[in-house]
């Protein structure tokens, strides 16, 4: 189904929990309100959506959270989602440091590709920006990913100036060492975060002009892709702000308590959750009618989504 903007609607994001093991400090306020269980999709729930939104044309889904590893049965979800008939590809993005050593259960629940977050190198500063006690074995994951074909991988780490702009290069090492595409996003101001995002942001721009040594490769819908002469792997950029994608943009969202997002950055929603189910194909439809031709983040930052990433699944 096209939206207003005759943009082919057919990827739906959906995060399963709002909860997370992991406190980063770009995405989780102080202070959490965790909805309850009664407030979050059953799976049952979540499987009607997704048989209604194959319908109107999804058929791609993203697992998101919070981290979605942490709801309990994931995996079972998971491969009731992938048995939908219609559903082309499932894939996840995860914080994985729950997912060494259940690689093999997230291929046989029928995830093709993983993206996963790791926004250093260091294991200090790991804990700092997540904070937390945990660490993540990424050349073991990377290598478990490589063992069951869960390819290509995609890395992607926020750019933050100041705490990891330094490690592009140990990036880039990372990236021809597995042949990966790594993906530095641009920082965002989504949510009302107790978290200064001038002092933290850094463009693209200023990233090519130190490490000249980046050359264009390709683009697609969301990110600008450069390799580094001799190396294998790809380092992309994601710049939602700066260099918006909105005219591409073929995505919905639907919230752990069951609202259809029609924008990242915009407040409006569709409550899907307890709707009957022969109405619910007409809420799908609202909320595919209701995405506006682009965000405004680029024009006032005070234009963001009142709802932290761990409300939305990103």
């Amino acid at each position: 189904m096209k939206d207003p903007f005759e943009r082919e609607i057919d990827y739906l994001r959906i995060s399963v929990t709002d909860r997370c093991n992991l406190r980063c400090l770009y995405c989780m306020p102080d202070g959490i309100e965790k909805k309850t269980h009664d407030e979050i999709l059953r799976d049952e729930e979540l499987i009607e959506i997704v048989k209604e939104s194959v319908k109107l044309g999804i058929s791609k889904i993203r697992i998101t959270g919070g981290e979605p590893l942490v709801r309990k049965g994931i995996y079972n979800l998971i491969k009731k989602i992938s048995d939908v008939k219609g559903i082309k590809e499932v894939t996840i993005t995860t914080n994985a440091t729950l997912l060494n050593g259940n690689v093999k259960r997230l291929k046989e629940a029928g995830i093709s590709r993983v993206n996963f977050s790791m926004d250093t190198l260091n294991t200090e500063k790991f804990q700092y920006i997540t904070k937390s006690k945990l660490t993540l074995d990424y050349e073991n994951l990377i290598k478990e990913l490589i063992q069951y074909e869960l390819l290509p991988i995609k890395i992607n780490a926020v750019l933050l100036r100041g705490f990891n702009d330094m490690e592009i290069p140990e990036f880039i090492e990372l990236a021809d060492k597995y042949d990966l595409i790594i993906r530095f996003i641009e920082l965002m101001p989504v949510g009302h975060l107790d978290f200064d995002h001038e002092k933290y942001y850094i463009s693209k721009k200023e990233v090519l002009e130190k490490y000249q040594e980046l050359d264009f490769y390709k683009k697609d819908i969301i990110a600008d892709y450069y390799k580094v002469k001799g190396k294998k792997g790809i380092i992309g950029f994601i710049n939602p702000i700066s260099h918006k994608f909105c005219e591409n943009c073929n995505r919905l969202r639907l919230t752990a308590d069951g609202h259809m997002k029609p924008c990242l950055h915009n407040n409006n929603e569709v409550y899907v959750k307890d709707v009957d189910r022969n109405l619910l194909s007409d809420k799908i439809v609202e909320a595919i009618n209701a995405k506006p031709k682009s965000h405004t983040l680029d024009e006032s930052i005070d234009n963001r989504s009142d709802r932290p990433m761990n409300k939305i699944g990103g």
